[in-house]
């Protein structure tokens, strides 16, 4: 073959294959017309409420126009919109103050997750096996639909239950109003790491059962034990700018920081005294303290008023704890305990706090209620430097998680909570719900509960639905957040708040009274004419407490080490000594959950092969997904 002959026998092959691939393609992709105008490469900011967390944060989010995959009309397609591109603390915000965590600068890849659901789903197999075929709307609401008028027909509306995470808004309130006025009981909130015992402790202590907003700006000495507020507890963007302020905002005046726990948090690595003590004695310390100053003469007894009376002995002036005998109990040295003590006296304001693993032990109220009576001691309640309480108003009524246990459950919904996932296996929940006949799920994900759903109906992204948020602290006013969509769905999906007032609408038996709302929006809109804040004072009996010493399960000469969850950021990761995945706030590998059991070394294979080259260190096994394992000599 010669050079001109090769070159038309390539030519022509090469146009045969062109040709060949010219046919009907496999995959049709659709573009859609715009919804909406937007002006190319100019970004809008928009704003919204980060719902990662209970702060409540307010978020400025830079929307600009791109092309995304979208699903209308059950079609996958490509569409001009506007996109959340970044988000950002809003500055006119009063709880973050422009400031955002990095859980909220991540929050935006809830919206674009390649995982996330963009269809409702039935199970076609067995429970947990994720097993699910897609379907319409109108037949996944038919279903869900025929499932409540079957319980209303049977005068069984009481074994319908919702299942939440713990939230204080309209949904909340949406959520309560259809559970009552269907005629079921009320939700049942279930958050891991609950602040219950605070909440009870405060109640008791000074008539306000929520958690309190700590004015760190003002304060000139901090004492917190066990509380990580620069971490993951309370309203930790609101604290760290108050710290900051504390510690660098005044010139001249730089507050002293003093952290007491048993394994050294991000908190502590940020404080001026690290102070070290045996796990469930903080109430002792506390009382210690409260001992040297009224010893002293530096405070009166009858200075704690109502908060004082609560613990026994202490219009005595608390003989049982002097350092001496606090020494023994908590390995606090007798000369610290009374320095710290005339030092939280003397400099003024002072603060003292405690949060977290302190009020997982079994004397958790009493350690509370110790710190809420030194802080009265010294007078920092309601004043510039110390506690206040952020003006709430209707927060609806929930129940405990053991309830799914007690009662006699029919039909599930469950919204934004993972109680499979976050919860020791000891607790049988996911025993407990696969003996629910009907269980929906409203979650964007087929996580560990959702795949016990019979039915799931994803709900919109934050980014996508309208949000609102009343945080229980971080501010010293009242705090109302309420934003719009700041882009339209990329899924076929509905706001959960606009499902329930739909399903409303087209049962059977109607509610009783009837919701007044067509949609969320105008639920919204019309809470804007309502009270924003009520005077709740808890007036429930109180008697005194005595100190009773921490339960721990396992014998201490078997059990050497103490097995102390908390919650962080830290990434998700495989434990490389039990290869276990997804791991939070549990260890699959037999740990006990959210109150401190003692561990042998040998449980764990990665803490086995390290922990005799680091015997006096802290040993971390880092494997959770929202929490590491911290073991201490005792």
């Amino acid at each position: 073959m010669d050079r001109r002959q090769f070159i038309k026998a390539t030519a022509l092959t090469g146009t045969s294959a062109t040709l060949a691939s010219c046919g009907n393609p496999e995959y049709h992709l659709i573009r859609f017309i715009p919804e909406e105008a937007l002006t190319p490469g100019i970004a809008v900011l928009k704003p919204s409420v980060c719902p990662l967390c209970s702060a409540g944060c307010g978020l400025s989010v830079r929307v600009i126009e791109g092309e995304a995959e979208v699903i209308r009309k059950n079609q996958l397609g490509v569409t001009k919109m506007g996109l959340a591109k970044k988000l950002e603390g809003d500055p006119a915000h009063p709880v973050n103050q422009g400031r955002l965590c990095a859980r909220g600068q991540a929050a935006i890849q809830v919206t674009y997750h390649p995982d996330r659901l963009g269809h409702p789903l039935k199970r076609t197999g067995a429970r947990f096996t994720g097993q699910f075929q897609e379907l319409t709307w109108d037949e996944a609401l038919s279903e869900l639909i025929s499932k409540l008028d079957s319980l209303a027909m049977a005068n069984d509306q009481k074994s319908l239950a919702f299942l939440t995470r713990p939230q204080r808004g309209l949904r909340s309130d949406l959520v309560a109003e259809f559970a009552s006025r269907f005629g079921a009981p009320e939700p049942i909130a279930f958050e891991f790491f609950s602040d219950d015992v605070l909440r009870r402790a405060n109640a008791l202590s000074f008539g306000k059962e929520q958690l309190p907003t700590f004015d760190f700006a003002e304060s000139r000495y901090v004492i917190a034990f066990g509380a990580d507020f620069l971490g993951t507890w309370n309203s930790p963007v609101s604290q760290s700018i108050g710290y900051g302020q504390m510690r660098q905002g005044r010139p001249g005046v730089r507050g002293k920081f003093i952290q007491v726990e048993s394994r050294m948090s991000q908190t502590g690595a940020n404080a001026d005294e690290w102070v070290p003590m045996k796990p469930g004695l903080d109430g002792v310390l506390a009382l210690g303290l409260a001992h040297v100053i009224m010893k002293a003469g530096l405070r009166r007894p009858e200075a704690a008023g109502g908060a004082g009376t609560l613990i026994e002995g202490w219009a005595g002036g608390l003989a049982g704890y002097s350092p001496e005998e606090v020494e023994k109990q908590t390995g606090v040295a007798a000369s610290r305990s009374e320095r710290l003590a005339k030092e939280f006296a003397d400099q003024r304001p002072a603060v003292a706090l405690i949060g977290g693993a302190p009020l997982a032990q079994t004397n958790g109220l009493f350690s509370a209620l110790a710190v809420n009576a030194l802080n009265a001691l010294v007078g920092s309640i309601e004043t510039p430097g110390g506690i206040f309480f952020t003006p709430q108003g209707r927060v609806a009524q929930t129940r405990s998680i053991d309830k799914v246990a007690d009662s006699n459950i029919q039909l599930l919904l469950i919204d934004g909570a993972n109680p499979v996932f976050a919860t020791p296996p000891a607790w049988k929940v996911r025993e407990t719900l696969m003996k629910i006949p009907f269980i929906v799920s409203f979650g964007n994900f087929l996580d560990e509960t959702s795949t016990l759903a019979d039915l799931v109906l994803p709900d919109h992204s934050f980014l996508e639905s309208w949000v609102d948020s009343r945080p229980e602290s971080g501010a010293k006013t009242a705090v109302a957040s309420v934003a719009g969509p700041v882009m339209r769905p990329l899924h076929d999906t509905r706001a959960m708040p606009d499902v329930l007032l739909e399903v409303g609408r087209k049962l059977k038996k109607p509610l009783s009274p009837a919701l007044p709302w067509q949609t969320f929006e105008e639920m919204i809109r019309s809470s804007e004419k309502s009270p924003a804040v009520i005077d709740r004072r808890y007036s429930g009996a109180a008697r005194t407490v005595n100190f009773i010493a921490p339960q721990f399960d396992g014998d201490a000469g078997e059990y050497p080490f103490h097995f102390l969850p908390y919650p962080s950021a830290a990434p998700q990761r495989i434990c490389p000594g039990c290869r276990n995945y997804r791991i939070r706030s549990r260890a699959r590998c037999g740990a006990a959950g959210w109150r401190s059991i003692r561990r042998r070394p040998q449980d764990c294979r990665l803490v086995r092969e390290i922990l005799w080259r680091s015997h006096r260190a802290r040993v971390l096994c880092g494997f959770p997904r929202l929490c590491r394992r911290g073991l201490r000599p005792m």
